[in-house]
């Protein structure tokens, strides 16, 4: 399957490196999971995503990565995930709405917690509308901030945009 340049982008902003070890928010059809998989060299990636029917469409279109360890699969929303403190250097999420259209404030402890001190959080969407931009990032940043989140970045491109943070 052809992947569209606009998550292409995406794992560019992310910018994985071989041992990292990273949680994807809202997997979906795994496209982005196999881009991180490929730069693994000992990191592992975690993707998430509410739905079943994303869960093993993820696994089947990264069986190999899942054999070889690099990538693990699990059916959860971000705020019921339970993993031991400190787990990730980085987290991303691609069209996820939770982080602007509501209340993220349970969504983002469980990323505080999961994330190391200087962890890297990428919350990130395709570049829609004109308008886009300043409805989406203005509040994305600004929650981020207010939960404690520093060095809020807001990312604008022709195939993307969002807000990178650190723990």
């Amino acid at each position: 399957m052809t992947v569209p340049d606009r998550v292409r982008w995406a794992i560019e902003v992310v910018g994985p490196r071989p041992e990292d070890e990273i949680l994807e928010i809202g997997a979906g059809p795994g496209l982005a999971a196999a881009l991180v998989c490929e730069r693994l060299r000992g990191g592992r990636l975690l993707a998430i995503d509410r739905s079943p029917t994303a869960v093993a469409r993820i696994g089947e279109r990264n069986a190999e990565h899942v054999a070889a360890g690099r990538l693990a699969v699990r059916q959860s929303a971000l705020a019921d995930l339970i993993v031991p403190p400190g787990s990730f250097d980085t987290a991303f999420a691609m069209n996820v709405n939770v982080f602007w259209v509501g209340d993220p404030a349970r969504e983002l402890a469980v990323l505080k917690a999961a994330l190391r001190e200087g962890g890297s959080l990428h919350v990130l969407y395709d570049a829609g509308a004109p308008t886009a931009a300043e409805r989406i990032t203005e509040p994305v940043a600004a929650v981020l901030r207010e939960h404690g989140f520093t060095g809020v970045t807001v990312h604008t491109a022709a195939l993307g945009i969002g807000v990178s943070a650190r723990r």
